[in-house]
């Protein structure tokens, strides 16, 4: 009697052989999932400036409370030139801001001014009122905040001229409301009420959107409109440090405007700007 033996290397794939399939194939599908780029959803304000000029409507912002906080990095004395790159009118002809066809002449004139950023100072008593110890107190930077006041000055009169602006104020206790008091009884009242801001610490980009009124008060009329101002800085490291900034101002209609319903709350005027900042030495 003859005994067969079954050879198995000879037979049809064992059931080993077809799991150890399925594995080395779950293993090629994992590499291929962290190969893969997969793109990196871009946030809302990087969006919306990636958008330009195709602007509907006002961006989703925050109710504004206390000062804008500003990264570390701002803080000093910066030498800004700014360069108006282009500009949009989208509801023209039917619609134009004021002055929009004399700001033209203003496209890529670079304009030179100072801004200085400095730390918020804490009051005495929020500090002890916070129930932090003093350890605390000493080692926590305070937060870098813009000198409004001084920054407004100079930006007005690097467009104006210095003889045509008086005085900037900034409301105490408040200061999100600033007040340009300009020559020949002219001022500027603007007030932020929404803002936001993103931060990208891998690559040192921090994007702020803030919506502010704005009233223009002279001894015959008042002028009043909506504007927005998102801008994306990105911090170089270089000596002396530099910031660059993409920059886009918008106009909207105030609701008191005869034309508002027209425009509703899409922009009549569109403003991109390139800004530079150099770090002066303190």
């Amino acid at each position: 009697m003859v005994v067969q033996v079954q050879d198995r290397d000879q037979s049809p794939p064992s059931q080993a052989r077809q799991w150890r399939g399925w594995i080395a194939l779950g293993l090629a599908l994992i590499l291929c999932w962290l190969c893969w780029s997969w793109p990196v959803a871009a946030s809302p304000l990087a969006e919306r400036l990636g958008a330009f000029p195709q602007w509907q409507g006002k961006p989703v912002l925050k109710p504004a409370t206390g000062s804008l906080i500003y990264p570390d990095w701002f803080l000093g004395d910066w030498q800004v030139t700014s360069t108006l790159v282009d500009m949009a009118a989208p509801l023209a002809p039917q619609l134009v801001t004021p002055g929009y066809a004399d700001n033209q002449r203003l496209l890529h004139q670079p304009v030179q001014f100072v801004v200085r950023f400095v730390e918020e100072p804490t009051p005495v008593r929020s500090q002890t009122l916070s129930g932090i110890s003093p350890w605390e107190l000493l080692s926590r930077k305070p937060p870098v905040i813009a000198d409004l006041a001084f920054n407004g000055r100079s930006l007005a009169a690097a467009y104006l001229g210095d003889t045509a602006v008086q005085q900037v104020t900034v409301a105490p206790g408040f200061p999100n409301r600033q007040t340009t008091v300009l020559s020949q009884g002219r001022q500027l009242v603007s007030t932020i009420s929404d803002r936001s801001t993103e931060l990208d610490t891998q690559n040192d980009r921090w994007i702020a959107s803030e919506l502010f009124q704005q009233e223009f008060r002279s001894n015959t009329q008042i002028y009043l409109n909506q504007v927005e101002n998102t801008t994306s800085y990105r911090y170089i490291n270089t000596l002396p440090a530099q910031i660059d900034a993409d920059q886009v101002t918008a106009i909207y209609l105030s609701p008191q405007d005869p034309n508002y319903f027209q425009a509703l709350n899409q922009p009549i005027a569109l403003y991109r700007y390139r800004l530079v900042l150099t770090a002066l030495e303190n």
